[in-house]
């Protein structure tokens, strides 16, 4: 197997590029930005292909543009794959709601590509046993099945404005083109949309509705959360509505554990 400085290596042979060359290019760069740390000296680029010296943000951004290669490409040689930082959230819980535009760096995820032929979908089964080859596909090949106006949020570890429907840790996929708040009488709290809005202190997530000139950001009846009345659209812009969830189970942290007593909040 390759190491990561032969591959450069093998980049920069394929393009008919010399060490000079490169630090011509990289020196133009440098220049570009007012920053030397883009050069890269012949001494240095030999350190990178021979020597395992790992090389900075900067000089990763030169080589990518000398190389004509995705950053993503030249970090993954040195064994950082963004394709990884979706399973990687969970080792980190943010107290606060937040827009995760980390998935926008994930240009390839792991499918099932073969299923055991007993699966049935009118079962309920473990999907995990059910599929008997796994393989990489690039997130272009959805681009039919995808929908720009998605965005994705986390609930933070600390937010229980929709607990215990929405638990903290939660992440929330958000259709921005739902982003005006529907009215309605609503059978139980399962059909009543939630919505994701972002505030002057932050994002939260919540039923929401509409009282003149004010937004009310309604948390769920159990939560220890009180209710708000924010100016809108001034002081609370509703991004979208929640369109899917993906939660974690046994790993969150009770409500009772919330300080903040629930308190009424009087209409305007």
């Amino acid at each position: 197997m390759q190491s990561a400085g032969q591959s450069l290596r093998g980049m920069r042979e394929q393009l008919g590029l010399t060490m000079r060359d490169v630090e011509t290019a990289s020196s133009r760069i440098a220049d570009r930005h007012r920053n030397e740390e883009y050069a890269i000296p012949p001494s240095r680029l030999s350190d990178i292909e021979t020597k395992g010296i790992v090389p900075s943000i900067y000089r990763v951004y030169t080589l990518s543009v000398i190389y004509r290669q995705d950053m993503r490409n030249i970090l993954s040689l040195f064994g950082v794959d963004f394709n990884q930082s979706a399973a990687d959230l969970s080792l980190s819980q943010p107290p606060k709601s937040h827009v995760a535009s980390v998935f926008q760096s994930v240009n390839a995820v792991q499918v099932p590509v073969k299923l055991d032929p007993g699966f049935d979908l009118r079962r309920t089964a473990n999907l995990g046993r059910m599929v008997e080859k796994w393989g990489i596909l690039p997130l272009s090949y959805l681009s039919a099945f995808a929908k720009n106006e998605y965005t994705y949020g986390y609930i933070g570890s600390e937010d229980f404005t929709m607990y215990p429907l929405l638990q903290p840790g939660t992440f929330v996929q958000v259709d921005e083109s739902r982003n005006r708040v529907v009215e309605g009488a609503w059978r139980s709290e399962y059909e009543r949309p939630i919505y994701f809005v972002e505030t002057r202190e932050g994002h939260a997530c919540c039923w929401c509705s509409l009282k003149r000139d004010s937004i009310v950001l309604q948390p769920h009846p159990l939560s220890p959360v009180p209710l708000r009345v924010l100016k809108h659209p001034q002081e609370a812009e509703v991004i979208g509505q929640v369109v899917g969830m993906a939660m974690r189970l046994g790993e969150w942290r009770h409500a009772d554990s919330y300080a903040e007593p629930k308190a009424r909040t009087a209409l305007n």
